[in-house]
């Protein structure tokens, strides 16, 4: 059996290259977590420039995406804690 193409024949290759979220590290992004405020207060916060308290006590002004931090462990033990439920993060 050959195994030479049929005229007008082709082999096509498909490249995807899947899309990831960019992780570079930022100066001081290692001491950085995603902390839990209320929802109205972190969007106040982040319109309007202000600063927010954390359920850990962390004050700071939001500016960055919370989704690239792992979450601070005293703020899910506290949320665990008013919640019942140590699997809820929201």
């Amino acid at each position: 059996m050959s195994q030479q193409l049929s005229p007008g024949a082709e082999t096509i290759v498909d490249e995807r290259v899947a899309e990831r979220p960019d992780l570079r590290v930022e100066e001081g992004d290692h001491e950085r977590f995603s902390h839990y405020v209320p929802k109205e207060k972190l969007t106040e916060a982040m319109v309007l420039g202000t600063p927010v308290v954390a359920l850990c006590g962390k004050v700071w002004v939001p500016s960055r995406d919370p989704e690239r931090f792992p979450i601070c462990p005293e703020c899910q033990e506290i949320w665990a804690g008013m919640s019942g439920d140590d699997d809820d993060e929201s």
